[in-house]
């Protein structure tokens, strides 16, 4: 494999693969909260955090951990002034104590945080300036993903600057190596010392809140509803240890998981049924590794083309790659796992993205489900074809075309969402 490409894909890897302790949107507004307080160097007096709709949309109605389970951005925000650790990132809120919960709660009261709505085009904008007595101020800008400060000030004075454009987010020139012919020859061919520690620490991390999922009573309990509904089929434990995974993560649970294309819920829809379905073939754990690299780079290759926030559920290419990741452990090569893939997003492309909150655990379900239909499909002999629906000749044109429906074409859709979200009265 050239080097280029087998070096790109090990880096792609380590910097999607990373812990993140609750929904990643609200910790992302923690984290630059914590980062202003730290460039102010005092707590401030009054703040004021601008955000694009999709940020809005995802904090709205989640549990932000450790936090006495509050929800909203003005937690988020003060949570991350009050109690976090900026140098930790998206695990800036991860150690709080119980002095810690009693001055967020105070700094709440003082209601001295306002809310707006940014006007900029690109769905992933985060801004926070913040206001210490006399002059004093900081102000910290997060555009594209969750880490990426491109702007950071102090009483007007720059002290970071990026550039970066407020329109749509590129992504990173090394993702556009990706195609499914690279992903699974790299899978066939990496030194697993390379990608061991990374893919380890989201087996350990991801089925440790899923089997804490299943233990106790979170949100809607869709794991449990599955498991005492349908069996302990693989099948059925693939989807449902997935979603207990996100029936804890949404609604307050404060174990980190690893997270994929920026999401908690990929990272975990993405590994966790690889886990299940490898258990179950009693594989070697170096085959485990190698299947989890498929369903990662997978997964990871359909986001790109669609970014990180949309009207498209996430969970739908998470699905996606965790069908592929299983046909690898079956045996599946190039042309198993092209097959598996486009019958995948011909069954689920379209599942909207209304924010994070409960149901997201029942998306997951249906995305899984979706994931290994497409995989049993081509199994069984039968296919869908170019033609059918939005599906184009060829697995890379096909995520091309799911990746212009979803970036360009739901943008209206994507607008409506947020608009009902934010702006209508609850029923």
């Amino acid at each position: 494999m050239d080097r280029q490409i087998y070096d790109a894909y090990v880096d792609i890897l380590k910097e999607e693969l990373v812990p993140a302790m609750g929904c990643t949107e609200p910790i992302a507004v923690a984290y630059a909260g914590a980062l202003a307080r730290k460039v102010l160097g005092s707590l401030p007096e009054r703040v004021e955090l601008t955000v694009s709709g999709n940020i809005i949309k995802n904090v709205k109605s989640v549990i932000v951990p450790n936090t006495g389970g509050r929800k909203g951005l003005a937690t988020a925000v003060a949570a991350g002034i009050t109690c976090g650790d900026a140098d930790a990132e998206l695990e800036v809120i991860a150690k709080v104590t119980d002095a810690q919960l009693i001055d967020l709660k105070e700094y709440l009261e003082r209601k001295n945080i306002t809310i707006a709505e940014s006007t900029a085009k690109c769905p992933f904008d985060l801004q926070v300036r913040v206001f210490g007595r006399g002059d004093e101020s900081a102000f910290v800008r997060i555009v594209a993903h969750h880490t990426n400060v491109v702007r950071i000030e102090k009483n007007g004075e720059v002290l970071r600057s990026i550039a970066f454009s407020d329109e749509a987010v590129q992504p990173p020139e090394n993702r556009k190596l990706l195609s499914v012919e690279g992903i699974v020859e790299f899978a066939q061919e990496v030194d697993l010392v390379d990608v061991r520690e990374t893919l380890q620490r989201q087996i350990d991390y991801n089925m440790h809140i899923a089997s804490v999922g299943l233990e106790e009573k979170y949100g809607a309990s869709v794991g449990k509803i599955l498991l005492r509904s349908y069996g302990n089929s693989v099948q059925n434990r693939a989807k449902a240890w997935a979603a207990a995974g996100s029936d804890a993560r949404m609604n307050g649970c404060e174990l980190p998981v690893v997270i994929n294309s920026g999401s908690g819920n990929q990272g975990m829809t993405a590994s966790i049924p690889v886990i299940i379905y490898a258990k179950e073939c009693n594989v070697s754990e170096d085959l485990l590794l190698r299947a989890l690299v498929v369903s990662n780079l997978v997964t990871i290759h359909l986001k790109t083309g669609i970014g990180s926030l949309s009207a498209y559920c996430g969970a739908t290419s998470a699905g996606v790659g965790a069908g592929a990741g299983i046909c690898f452990l079956y045996g599946g090569g190039v042309k198993e796992i092209s097959h598996t893939i486009v019958n995948a997003l011909a069954i689920n492309s379209g599942m909207i993205c209304d924010g994070a909150k409960a149901s997201c655990a029942a998306k997951i379900a249906s995305a899984v489900e979706a994931g290994l239909l497409g995989w049993q499909m081509y199994a069984h002999d039968s296919q869908f074809y170019g033609g059918d629906g939005i599906i184009v000749k060829g697995v890379e044109n096909t995520i091309k075309a799911v990746s212009m429906v979803a970036r360009d074409g739901m943008r209206a859709t994507d607008d409506e969402i947020i608009h009902l979200m934010v702006h209508s009265e609850e029923a």
